[in-house]
């Protein structure tokens, strides 16, 4: 497959379609929404709450750290997980920009 051309569409085009793409798997989805209900950190309960194995989890949980939604700390010899507040206020802007746009009133069929 080619490689994309990412250098002739503007930075915000390319930080929603990275977004885009992480948040398109619904396993993803499923933490960040179980993520988003807790209190404080989870350390080892995504796992049970989501149904899928833990290596699957893990790669998850990888993708959506490596990307900003998450933040994970060391905890003992657990690792704990919480939503990255900062990043989803951005996340939140691009996508309500992208929206507001492509949601104006046309003329169009």
């Amino acid at each position: 497959m080619g490689a994309t051309k990412s250098d002739i569409f503007t930075t915000e085009q390319n930080q929603v379609a990275e977004m885009a793409k992480v948040l398109g798997h619904p396993a993803r989805i499923a933490i960040l929404q179980y993520l988003a209900t807790q209190d404080s950190c989870v350390c080892g309960s995504i796992v049970n709450e989501i149904g899928l194995a833990q290596a699957t989890v893990s790669q998850h949980l990888k993708a959506l750290k490596e990307a900003g939604f998450i933040q994970g700390s060391l905890d003992g010899v657990s690792m704990c997980y919480c939503i990255n507040t900062k990043h989803l206020e951005t996340v939140n802007r691009l996508l309500s920009s992208l929206l507001n746009t492509c949601c104006e009133p046309s003329n169009c069929c």
